[in-house]
This record gives C-alpha cells, structure tokens and sequence, in this order.
C-alpha cells in the first residue's frame, strides 16, 4: 500500500474510477448483447432500435476513455453491419 498522503489519494482515486468505468463496460456489454439479440429473432425494426441506444452508449463509453475510440469504431461498425445485412435480406 502506498506511504504518502499524495500515493494515497490516488490509490482511492483509480478504485473509484475502476468502479466507475466497469459500470460503462457493463453497460456496453449489454447493448451489444440487446442488438445481437435482435437480429437473432430476425426482427429489423427492433435491431435498428436497439443499434442506435448501443451506437449511444458505446460512443459515450468512448468519449469518457472507458474504452478506446478505435475499439468503438469497430463495435458500431460490425453491429451496423449485421443489422443492415439482416434488413438486406428481409427484403
């Protein structure tokens, strides 16, 4: 454990911000599993629904440095991805 007053205030700091940040990837997590769900059950409208609160949360996730931009990026893509695919062949 840390001896200096200085050592000690952060070493409270980064628990309070791991706490924090593992609610964001939680939180990112489940969008993510909410849209693969979607377009599981082969339901368009709900997918793109459910894509545009993930696309929201992933990107404030981002914004905060929770998870880095490019990680993001990548997420939103593959998930618009295989939502527009499943409107694809819907029609």
């Amino acid at each position: 454990m840390a001896n200096h007053k200085s050592a000690l205030k952060r070493a409270k700091q980064n628990e309070i911000q791991r706490i924090r940040n593992k609610g964001y990837k939680t939180s990112v997590k489940k969008a993510v599993k909410e849209v693969r769900a979607a377009i599981s059950e082969n339901t368009p409208e709900q997918a793109r629904e459910t894509l545009n609160k993930a696309v929201s949360v992933i990107q404030k996730s981002a914004s905060k440095g929770v998870i880095h931009k490019n990680q993001a990026a990548r997420k939103v893509s593959r998930l618009t991805l295989q939502v527009n695919n499943l409107s694809e062949s819907e029609s």
